[in-house]
């Protein structure tokens, strides 16, 4: 029954159709869930979300379940022990961004509150609904993502260029780019007017 459903994406994968029903587009205000996100996210440049999705309980784990406080610690010793890990992805330049970026990232919590707070002022504090017809007028960037990407670089930030800050904007939700006749579409616009 769960398959007949119209989705944007077309795809028999269940992890991918999972991801799509259940986070994909969800308003996302948990600080250590948008951190993970937006880690993956630069993860995920120059390969596939696909990839970044099967790897993604592994990477939780061999990256202290994404905790900012305990990665900001992380020492050469965690470098190598990461790069000689199979199951993540390794890259020694997206390892220490993020590192960096786990560093960071109490600077943004104290300046703003909470990593919540600074995300989600890039869009005014809710979604914007781009009621998309079909994938040729979806965006791989935005204002908001450039400036979101300026702002994450001047804080020291690295792997945060505005098409993974699009990425990482869509993912969180703070724009509904689910396409019109997605199931998902209506039931996120219905979530976000009752949470006003």
């Amino acid at each position: 029954m769960v398959n007949e459903r119209v989705r944007c994406w077309n795809t028999k994968d269940p992890l991918y159709i999972r991801y799509h029903d259940e986070e994909w587009g969800t308003p996302l205000h948990d600080d250590k869930r948008l951190f993970e996100l937006l880690i993956l996210e630069g993860f995920q440049a120059g390969l596939s979300w696909e990839l970044i999705l099967k790897r993604r309980e592994a990477m939780r784990k061999a990256f202290s379940g994404f905790d900012p406080e305990k990665i900001a610690k992380y020492t050469d010793k965690d470098v190598t022990r990461l790069m000689s890990n199979p199951e993540v992805i390794r890259n020694r330049a997206k390892i220490l961004a993020a590192i960096n970026n786990a560093r960071m990232f109490k600077d943004i919590t104290k300046t703003f509150g909470s990593f919540d707070a600074f995300v989600w002022s890039f869009v005014g504090g809710k979604p914007i609904d781009h009621a998309l017809k079909d994938f040729s007028k979806m965006l791989s960037e935005s204002e908001e993502s450039q400036a979101m990407s300026r702002e994450l670089k001047k804080m020291g930030f690295k792997f945060v260029g505005p098409t993974t800050c699009y990425s990482f904007i869509q993912g969180a939700g703070l724009v509904n780019d689910h396409l019109i006749h997605c199931f998902r579409y209506k039931q996120i616009r219905k979530q976000t007017k009752t949470n006003k």
